[in-house]
């Protein structure tokens, strides 16, 4: 049995990286599943079950250690943003990588298309000591190959897992009396709420009236540099367009169940991100997984996931366009079973056992063949 070890955050830190981890690691085969080196700025506390050591970034003993923890395991999985890490653009992962005796499996949460010279070199050396590296849509794969210095043999593509948040049958669409629109994940800026509240008030014809429902806490890193500055910014703007009662705030960080009974409630799920350059959305995956129609801004994952018709893609922050796409799939019935049907087909490769499958058959192959750089 191949063992697995992981270098990335973990709950209870909130961020989709520590969330994707604890995930992957629950769908691993029994046995599998190895200790998790938590990167955390600041452990405190017992460590949670799973978690073997804790990197704090900037510490170089700390490296060492995660490396020799790491090496307990036939293969490491290393996910990659270049936030989390300590050094300049995050660049004492490159450390840890140094000393690994196992390949590692580098997972690339973020490819920027236009990074400063730095990033671009820490990433060329980081998918250079790397066994394999993954990327989670076609569209980061491409966008890998066309700007940065890896073998195309090397990079593999594995979807973005989530849990089958589907309440109904995939083939009839959610009905509710009260018509609701639903956004979910981490707030803050860039996640392009304030479009989608702009879009509501343009849908005020509309009866019964629509219910805009925001879920999520705001970002930990938000959090601690701004405070709730964006989510007061959202209810004031919802107030000022005359929607402030059909616009609702639910600041919990949700677990699979809770975000099954809201999304049960919903008719639309709607993403208008404001990045024109985002190629990896766990938030789209699991909306995918739901079978809920799903109104999107046109940024990479989300052209890639719903080409097969799970959804409607619209023009980033554009009003209009957003709510006419809310509202052909609250008038079109057929249309929203189509694209139900489309979602529970895209939904077949997605979960989370199967995409670990993809991990434990891919890693099967880098144990028995070494990284040559």
């Amino acid at each position: 049995m191949i063992t697995f070890g992981f270098l990335s955050t973990y709950p209870p830190t909130l961020c989709g990286l520590a969330s994707f981890t604890a995930s992957l690691r629950g769908a691993l085969p029994e046995g599998a599943a190895g200790g998790v080196v938590r990167v955390v700025d600041n452990p405190g506390g017992p460590r949670p079950a799973g978690v073997v050591g804790d990197l704090i970034p900037g510490s170089p003993s700390g490296c060492r250690a995660a490396a020799d923890l790491l090496n307990r395991n036939d293969v490491a999985i290393v996910q990659h943003e270049y936030g989390i890490y300590g050094g300049n653009d995050g660049d004492d992962v490159l450390r840890v990588l140094a000393r690994l005796s196992v390949p590692a499996v580098v997972v690339l949460h973020t490819v920027l298309p236009t990074p400063t010279t730095h990033q671009r070199t820490v990433l060329n050396r980081l998918v250079a000591a790397a066994a394999a590296v993954i990327t989670m849509s076609d569209a980061a794969r491409d966008l890998l190959l066309a700007g940065y210095n890896v073998p195309a043999d090397r990079v593999h593509v594995i979807p973005h897992g989530a849990h089958d948040l589907g309440a109904v049958a995939a083939a009839t669409p959610h009905r509710n009396q009260q018509r609701q629109i639903l956004t979910w994940g981490l707030l803050g800026p860039g996640k392009g709420i304030e479009w989608g509240i702009d879009a509501i008030a343009l849908l005020s014809d509309l009866r019964p009236l629509l219910r805009y429902v925001v879920a999520g806490r705001t970002h930990p890193k938000v959090l601690a540099r701004e405070g709730e500055r964006y989510r007061n910014h959202l209810v004031s703007h919802a107030e000022a367009r005359g929607v402030g009662d059909r616009v609702r705030f639910d600041p919990r960080y949700l677990d699979a169940v809770s975000l099954r009974q809201l999304v049960a409630r919903a008719e639309v799920v709607l993403l208008p991100y404001d990045s024109r350059d985002q190629v990896t959305s766990g938030v789209l995956v699991e909306a995918v997984t739901s079978r809920t129609p799903v109104v999107a801004t046109r940024f990479p994952h989300a052209v890639e996931l719903l080409s097969g018709g799970a959804g409607v893609l619209v023009d980033h922050q554009d009003p209009a366009s957003i709510a006419a796409a809310v509202r052909m799939v609250l008038a079109d019935r057929a249309a929203a079973s189509r694209m139900a049907v489309a979602a529970g087909v895209a939904a077949r490769d997605l979960g989370w056992h199967s995409v670990a499958s993809q991990y434990h058959r891919l890693a099967a192959g880098v144990v028995r063949t070494p990284v040559v750089a």
